[in-house]
Protein backbone atom coordinates (compact mmCIF):
# COMPACT_ATOMS: atom_id res chain seq x y z
CA UNK A 1 0.00 0.00 0.00
CA UNK A 2 1.46 3.34 -0.90
CA UNK A 3 1.36 6.11 1.62
CA UNK A 4 -0.91 8.86 0.77
CA UNK A 5 0.34 12.60 2.52
CA UNK A 6 -2.34 14.45 3.65
CA UNK A 7 -2.52 18.26 4.66
CA UNK A 8 -4.80 20.89 4.69
CA UNK A 9 -5.01 23.43 2.53
CA UNK A 10 -5.36 27.36 3.40
CA UNK A 11 -7.66 29.03 0.86
CA UNK A 12 -8.53 32.91 2.21
CA UNK A 13 -12.20 32.82 3.43
CA UNK A 14 -12.98 29.11 2.93
CA UNK A 15 -13.97 26.04 4.83
CA UNK A 16 -11.28 24.02 5.69
CA UNK A 17 -10.02 22.14 2.82
CA UNK A 18 -8.07 19.38 2.20
CA UNK A 19 -5.57 18.56 0.00
CA UNK A 20 -3.41 15.12 -1.57
CA UNK A 21 0.36 15.78 -2.13
CA UNK A 22 1.00 12.72 -3.75
CA UNK A 23 -1.36 14.35 -7.16
CA UNK A 24 0.98 16.33 -9.34
CA UNK A 25 0.72 20.10 -9.62
CA UNK A 26 -2.37 20.41 -11.98
CA UNK A 27 -4.65 18.27 -9.78
CA UNK A 28 -3.44 20.16 -6.84
CA UNK A 29 -4.43 23.47 -8.71
CA UNK A 30 -7.73 21.56 -9.84
CA UNK A 31 -8.44 21.34 -6.07
CA UNK A 32 -7.40 24.55 -4.83
CA UNK A 33 -9.60 26.10 -7.36
CA UNK A 34 -12.56 24.52 -6.03
CA UNK A 35 -11.80 25.43 -2.92
CA UNK A 36 -13.19 22.25 -1.47
CA UNK A 37 -12.31 18.36 -1.00
CA UNK A 38 -12.36 15.94 1.67
CA UNK A 39 -10.02 13.34 1.14
CA UNK A 40 -10.60 9.86 3.28
CA UNK A 41 -9.50 6.41 3.04
CA UNK A 42 -11.32 3.23 1.93
CA UNK A 43 -10.67 0.12 0.18
CA UNK A 44 -12.89 -1.15 -2.73
CA UNK A 45 -12.88 -4.92 -2.96
CA UNK A 46 -12.63 -6.15 -6.90
CA UNK A 47 -11.95 -9.32 -8.37
CA UNK A 48 -11.63 -9.64 -12.37
CA UNK A 49 -12.52 -12.41 -14.55
CA UNK A 50 -10.19 -14.93 -16.21
CA UNK A 51 -11.66 -16.75 -18.88
CA UNK A 52 -8.41 -18.74 -20.00
CA UNK A 53 -8.92 -22.36 -17.82
CA UNK A 54 -5.36 -23.19 -18.83
CA UNK A 55 -3.90 -20.60 -16.80
CA UNK A 56 -3.60 -20.41 -13.30
CA UNK A 57 -6.03 -17.36 -12.42
CA UNK A 58 -4.11 -14.71 -10.83
CA UNK A 59 -5.02 -13.29 -7.72
CA UNK A 60 -7.41 -9.96 -7.89
CA UNK A 61 -6.17 -7.21 -7.52
CA UNK A 62 -5.22 -5.25 -4.29
CA UNK A 63 -6.97 -2.03 -5.08
CA UNK A 64 -4.65 0.88 -4.38
CA UNK A 65 -6.34 3.70 -0.99
CA UNK A 66 -9.44 4.46 -2.58
CA UNK A 67 -9.63 8.74 -1.83
CA UNK A 68 -12.90 8.97 -1.18
CA UNK A 69 -13.68 13.12 -2.67
CA UNK A 70 -16.86 14.30 -1.65
CA UNK A 71 -18.30 17.86 -3.20
CA UNK A 72 -21.82 18.93 -3.52
CA UNK A 73 -25.04 20.02 -1.69
CA UNK A 74 -28.46 18.61 -1.31
CA UNK A 75 -31.52 19.68 -2.55
CA UNK A 76 -34.98 18.47 -1.71
CA UNK A 77 -35.86 15.04 -4.11
CA UNK A 78 -37.99 12.10 -3.57
CA UNK A 79 -36.17 10.68 -0.75
CA UNK A 80 -35.97 12.69 2.67
CA UNK A 81 -32.75 13.38 4.27
CA UNK A 82 -31.96 10.33 6.62
CA UNK A 83 -32.69 11.15 10.31
CA UNK A 84 -29.53 12.25 11.69
CA UNK A 85 -29.42 8.79 14.55
CA UNK A 86 -29.84 6.91 10.87
CA UNK A 87 -26.67 8.36 9.29
CA UNK A 88 -24.70 5.16 10.69
CA UNK A 89 -21.40 3.40 10.20
CA UNK A 90 -22.20 0.01 8.62
CA UNK A 91 -21.90 -2.70 10.97
CA UNK A 92 -19.14 -4.40 8.33
CA UNK A 93 -16.71 -1.54 8.01
CA UNK A 94 -14.10 -1.17 5.00
CA UNK A 95 -11.52 -3.68 5.64
CA UNK A 96 -8.84 -1.46 7.40
CA UNK A 97 -6.25 0.01 5.91
CA UNK A 98 -2.64 0.22 7.13
CA UNK A 99 -1.48 3.25 5.60
CA UNK A 100 -0.64 6.29 8.05
CA UNK A 101 -2.03 9.75 8.10
CA UNK A 102 -0.10 12.87 8.91
CA UNK A 103 -1.51 15.63 11.39
CA UNK A 104 -3.16 18.71 10.18
CA UNK A 105 -0.71 21.22 8.39
CA UNK A 106 -2.72 23.87 7.74
CA UNK A 107 -6.56 25.04 7.78
CA UNK A 108 -8.73 27.99 7.35
CA UNK A 109 -12.29 29.04 7.82
CA UNK A 110 -14.55 32.08 6.97
CA UNK A 111 -13.53 34.18 9.47
CA UNK A 112 -15.98 36.80 10.90
CA UNK A 113 -15.07 38.29 14.18
CA UNK A 114 -16.92 39.61 16.67
CA UNK A 115 -18.79 37.09 18.95
CA UNK A 116 -17.62 34.71 21.71
CA UNK A 117 -18.78 31.86 19.49
CA UNK A 118 -16.28 33.20 16.98
CA UNK A 119 -13.58 33.76 18.50
CA UNK A 120 -13.81 29.69 20.29
CA UNK A 121 -14.10 29.00 16.47
CA UNK A 122 -11.01 31.00 15.71
CA UNK A 123 -9.19 29.45 18.32
CA UNK A 124 -10.38 25.71 17.40
CA UNK A 125 -8.77 26.57 13.73
CA UNK A 126 -5.24 27.28 15.86
CA UNK A 127 -5.08 24.92 17.90
CA UNK A 128 -5.94 22.60 14.52
CA UNK A 129 -3.12 24.51 13.11
CA UNK A 130 -0.73 23.29 15.82
CA UNK A 131 -1.85 19.99 16.04
CA UNK A 132 -4.05 20.13 19.14
CA UNK A 133 -7.18 18.13 17.94
CA UNK A 134 -8.61 17.10 21.20
CA UNK A 135 -8.40 21.15 22.12
CA UNK A 136 -9.32 22.14 18.85
CA UNK A 137 -12.70 19.58 18.98
CA UNK A 138 -13.51 21.15 22.46
CA UNK A 139 -13.02 24.89 21.18
CA UNK A 140 -15.42 23.80 18.24
CA UNK A 141 -18.55 22.29 20.76
CA UNK A 142 -17.62 25.31 22.70
CA UNK A 143 -18.72 27.63 19.86
CA UNK A 144 -21.40 25.44 18.61
CA UNK A 145 -22.80 25.48 22.07
CA UNK A 146 -23.01 29.44 21.85
CA UNK A 147 -23.87 29.54 18.57
CA UNK A 148 -25.46 26.36 17.38
CA UNK A 149 -26.05 28.02 13.92
CA UNK A 150 -22.56 28.55 13.47
CA UNK A 151 -22.17 26.36 10.31
CA UNK A 152 -18.06 26.43 9.92
CA UNK A 153 -17.97 25.19 13.85
CA UNK A 154 -20.52 22.10 12.85
CA UNK A 155 -18.07 21.68 9.67
CA UNK A 156 -14.75 21.91 11.23
CA UNK A 157 -15.98 19.60 13.91
CA UNK A 158 -16.70 17.22 11.44
CA UNK A 159 -13.56 17.37 9.83
CA UNK A 160 -11.37 17.36 13.50
CA UNK A 161 -13.37 14.08 14.43
CA UNK A 162 -12.73 12.66 10.96
CA UNK A 163 -8.60 13.09 11.53
CA UNK A 164 -8.92 11.41 15.32
CA UNK A 165 -10.75 8.45 13.57
CA UNK A 166 -13.98 9.31 15.14
CA UNK A 167 -15.88 8.61 11.86
CA UNK A 168 -19.63 8.07 13.54
CA UNK A 169 -19.19 11.54 15.31
CA UNK A 170 -17.76 13.02 11.73
CA UNK A 171 -21.26 12.06 9.87
CA UNK A 172 -23.14 13.60 12.56
CA UNK A 173 -21.52 16.74 12.68
CA UNK A 174 -21.43 16.77 8.83
CA UNK A 175 -25.10 16.56 9.15
CA UNK A 176 -25.68 19.38 11.20
CA UNK A 177 -24.10 21.66 8.79
CA UNK A 178 -26.33 20.51 6.39
CA UNK A 179 -29.36 21.49 8.58
CA UNK A 180 -27.85 24.90 9.63
CA UNK A 181 -26.65 26.00 6.04
CA UNK A 182 -28.73 24.09 3.12
CA UNK A 183 -26.57 25.58 0.30
CA UNK A 184 -23.57 24.73 2.21
CA UNK A 185 -21.96 22.18 -0.48
CA UNK A 186 -18.98 20.70 1.72
CA UNK A 187 -21.27 19.43 4.31
CA UNK A 188 -23.40 17.70 2.18
CA UNK A 189 -20.22 16.78 0.42
CA UNK A 190 -18.48 15.36 2.93
CA UNK A 191 -21.08 13.70 4.40
CA UNK A 192 -21.45 11.27 1.68
CA UNK A 193 -17.82 10.36 1.70
CA UNK A 194 -17.89 9.91 5.34
CA UNK A 195 -20.66 7.33 4.80
CA UNK A 196 -18.63 6.11 1.89
CA UNK A 197 -16.09 5.41 4.30
CA UNK A 198 -18.13 3.98 6.56
CA UNK A 199 -19.53 1.06 4.51
CA UNK A 200 -23.14 3.04 4.07
CA UNK A 201 -23.12 2.91 0.53
CA UNK A 202 -27.00 4.02 0.08
CA UNK A 203 -27.01 7.19 1.71
CA UNK A 204 -23.19 7.66 0.39
CA UNK A 205 -24.31 7.39 -3.17
CA UNK A 206 -27.31 9.28 -2.53
CA UNK A 207 -25.71 12.56 -1.20
CA UNK A 208 -23.30 11.98 -3.93
CA UNK A 209 -26.12 11.86 -6.49
CA UNK A 210 -27.30 15.18 -4.93
CA UNK A 211 -24.12 16.54 -5.37
CA UNK A 212 -23.95 15.98 -8.91
CA UNK A 213 -27.69 17.54 -9.52
CA UNK A 214 -26.44 20.78 -8.33
CA UNK A 215 -23.10 20.59 -10.06
CA UNK A 216 -22.62 18.61 -12.66
CA UNK A 217 -18.83 19.49 -13.19
CA UNK A 218 -17.84 18.27 -9.31
CA UNK A 219 -15.21 15.35 -11.16
CA UNK A 220 -14.43 14.36 -6.65
CA UNK A 221 -18.13 13.45 -7.15
CA UNK A 222 -18.50 11.49 -9.83
CA UNK A 223 -15.32 9.74 -8.49
CA UNK A 224 -17.01 8.53 -4.85
CA UNK A 225 -19.63 8.09 -6.65
CA UNK A 226 -18.00 4.94 -8.85
CA UNK A 227 -16.47 4.16 -5.60
CA UNK A 228 -19.59 3.44 -4.03
CA UNK A 229 -21.46 1.88 -7.27
CA UNK A 230 -18.19 -0.42 -7.63
CA UNK A 231 -18.90 -1.72 -4.27
CA UNK A 232 -22.72 -2.06 -4.82
CA UNK A 233 -21.72 -3.86 -8.25
CA UNK A 234 -22.98 -1.52 -10.74
CA UNK A 235 -19.92 -1.58 -13.16
CA UNK A 236 -22.03 -0.02 -15.87
CA UNK A 237 -23.00 2.33 -13.56
CA UNK A 238 -19.27 2.62 -11.94
CA UNK A 239 -18.13 2.69 -15.98
CA UNK A 240 -20.16 6.39 -16.21
CA UNK A 241 -19.34 7.63 -13.43
CA UNK A 242 -15.73 7.31 -13.60
CA UNK A 243 -15.25 8.23 -17.06
CA UNK A 244 -17.05 11.59 -16.15
CA UNK A 245 -14.35 11.67 -13.32
CA UNK A 246 -11.68 11.41 -15.86
CA UNK A 247 -12.73 13.96 -17.57
CA UNK A 248 -13.26 16.50 -15.15
CA UNK A 249 -9.60 15.70 -13.42
CA UNK A 250 -7.66 14.33 -16.11
CA UNK A 251 -4.52 14.61 -13.99
CA UNK A 252 -5.14 12.31 -11.57
CA UNK A 253 -4.30 8.74 -11.98
CA UNK A 254 -6.51 7.17 -8.86
CA UNK A 255 -10.05 7.79 -11.49
CA UNK A 256 -8.18 6.23 -14.44
CA UNK A 257 -7.04 3.11 -12.75
CA UNK A 258 -10.43 2.98 -10.87
CA UNK A 259 -12.14 2.93 -13.91
CA UNK A 260 -9.63 0.22 -15.92
CA UNK A 261 -11.01 -2.06 -12.55
CA UNK A 262 -15.10 -1.24 -13.14
CA UNK A 263 -13.93 -2.67 -16.96
CA UNK A 264 -11.84 -5.55 -16.12
CA UNK A 265 -14.44 -6.68 -14.17
CA UNK A 266 -17.05 -6.90 -17.10
CA UNK A 267 -14.23 -8.39 -19.18
CA UNK A 268 -13.72 -5.27 -20.91
CA UNK A 269 -10.03 -5.97 -21.42
CA UNK A 270 -9.50 -3.13 -23.95
CA UNK A 271 -10.72 -0.07 -22.18
CA UNK A 272 -9.42 -1.54 -19.20
CA UNK A 273 -5.92 -2.03 -20.43
CA UNK A 274 -6.17 1.97 -21.53
CA UNK A 275 -7.55 3.12 -18.65
CA UNK A 276 -4.52 1.36 -16.51
CA UNK A 277 -1.82 2.55 -18.71
CA UNK A 278 -3.39 6.27 -18.28
CA UNK A 279 -2.90 5.56 -14.69
CA UNK A 280 0.63 4.64 -15.04
CA UNK A 281 1.24 7.04 -17.24
CA UNK A 282 0.72 10.07 -14.78
CA UNK A 283 1.64 7.97 -11.99
CA UNK A 284 4.86 5.48 -13.09
CA UNK A 285 5.11 3.87 -10.00
CA UNK A 286 1.52 2.97 -9.43
CA UNK A 287 2.08 -0.68 -8.19
CA UNK A 288 -2.14 -1.48 -8.33
CA UNK A 289 -2.25 -0.31 -12.29
CA UNK A 290 1.40 -1.97 -13.20
CA UNK A 291 0.02 -5.39 -11.75
CA UNK A 292 -3.68 -4.74 -12.85
CA UNK A 293 -2.14 -4.60 -16.69
CA UNK A 294 0.10 -7.16 -16.02
CA UNK A 295 -2.88 -9.40 -15.03
CA UNK A 296 -4.43 -8.38 -18.72
CA UNK A 297 -1.82 -8.94 -20.83
CA UNK A 298 -0.96 -12.43 -18.67
CA UNK A 299 -4.78 -13.46 -19.67
CA UNK A 300 -3.90 -12.13 -23.18
CA UNK A 301 -1.27 -14.77 -23.06
CA UNK A 302 1.18 -11.71 -23.65
CA UNK A 303 3.71 -13.64 -21.30
CA UNK A 304 6.88 -10.80 -21.66
CA UNK A 305 4.96 -7.89 -21.11
CA UNK A 306 2.85 -9.83 -18.42
CA UNK A 307 6.57 -10.54 -16.33
CA UNK A 308 7.87 -6.88 -17.48
CA UNK A 309 4.46 -5.45 -15.80
CA UNK A 310 4.41 -7.96 -12.43
CA UNK A 311 8.36 -7.13 -11.89
CA UNK A 312 7.85 -3.16 -12.69
CA UNK A 313 4.80 -3.36 -10.57
CA UNK A 314 7.47 -5.19 -7.78
CA UNK A 315 9.51 -2.57 -7.99
CA UNK A 316 7.75 0.45 -7.52
CA UNK A 317 6.15 -1.10 -3.99
CA UNK A 318 8.32 -4.23 -2.70
CA UNK A 319 5.58 -5.06 0.26
CA UNK A 320 3.04 -5.98 -3.17
CA UNK A 321 2.85 -9.54 -3.02
CA UNK A 322 0.37 -9.99 -5.69
CA UNK A 323 3.08 -8.38 -8.24
CA UNK A 324 5.45 -11.58 -7.43
CA UNK A 325 2.80 -14.05 -7.51
CA UNK A 326 2.42 -12.98 -10.61
CA UNK A 327 5.74 -13.14 -11.69
CA UNK A 328 5.62 -16.41 -10.48
CA UNK A 329 2.79 -17.98 -12.40
CA UNK A 330 4.31 -15.80 -15.79
CA UNK A 331 7.82 -18.03 -14.73
CA UNK A 332 5.38 -21.16 -14.66
CA UNK A 333 4.31 -20.72 -17.92
CA UNK A 334 7.56 -20.34 -19.56
CA UNK A 335 8.86 -23.46 -17.63
CA UNK A 336 11.23 -21.49 -15.59
CA UNK A 337 10.81 -22.83 -12.36
CA UNK A 338 13.31 -21.81 -10.43
CA UNK A 339 12.42 -18.42 -11.21
CA UNK A 340 9.11 -18.94 -10.46
CA UNK A 341 9.87 -20.81 -7.06
CA UNK A 342 12.09 -17.93 -6.32
CA UNK A 343 9.19 -15.64 -6.81
CA UNK A 344 6.07 -17.54 -5.06
CA UNK A 345 8.38 -17.75 -2.32
CA UNK A 346 8.85 -13.87 -1.94
CA UNK A 347 4.86 -13.73 -1.87
CA UNK A 348 4.15 -16.10 -0.05
CA UNK A 349 6.33 -14.70 2.76
CA UNK A 350 4.48 -11.52 2.34
CA UNK A 351 1.58 -12.95 2.57
CA UNK A 352 2.39 -14.24 5.66
CA UNK A 353 3.42 -11.51 6.76
CA UNK A 354 0.63 -9.38 6.01
CA UNK A 355 -1.95 -11.81 7.85
CA UNK A 356 -3.42 -13.05 3.95
CA UNK A 357 -3.82 -16.57 4.65
CA UNK A 358 -5.94 -17.70 2.21
CA UNK A 359 -3.17 -16.26 -0.26
CA UNK A 360 -0.50 -17.52 1.80
CA UNK A 361 -1.60 -21.24 1.12
CA UNK A 362 -2.03 -20.35 -2.79
CA UNK A 363 1.21 -19.14 -3.10
CA UNK A 364 2.55 -22.25 -0.65
CA UNK A 365 1.19 -24.49 -3.21
CA UNK A 366 2.40 -23.13 -6.34
CA UNK A 367 6.12 -23.11 -4.84
CA UNK A 368 5.72 -26.54 -3.97
CA UNK A 369 4.61 -26.89 -7.52
CA UNK A 370 7.35 -25.31 -8.62
CA UNK A 371 9.85 -26.67 -6.92
CA UNK A 372 8.39 -30.27 -8.11
CA UNK A 373 8.47 -29.66 -11.81
CA UNK A 374 10.65 -31.71 -13.70
CA UNK A 375 13.14 -30.24 -16.42
CA UNK A 376 13.90 -26.60 -14.86
CA UNK A 377 15.15 -24.36 -17.16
Amino acid sequence: MSLLTLAFTVIPNAPLTLGNRRFDQDWQRYIGSLGLALLTLGLVGLRPAYPHPAYPHPPAPIPSPALSLALGQLTQGPIAPTPIAQLTVAQTPLTPSPIAQTPIAQLTVAQNPGTAAQDWLDRGVQQVTQGQLEPAIAAFQQAIALDPSLTPAHYNLGLAYRQTGQLQNAINSFYQATLTDPEFALAFSNLGAALLEGGNLEQAAYFLQQAIGLEANLGLAHYNLGLVQQQQGQWAGSVRSLQQATRLSPQAPEPFYQLGLSYQQQNQLTPAQRAFQQAIALNPNYAEALYSLGAIYYQQQNLPAALDAFLRSAKANPSYAHAYYGGGLVFMVQGQYSDAATLFQYARDLYQQQGNTGWATQAAQQLQQARQSPNPR
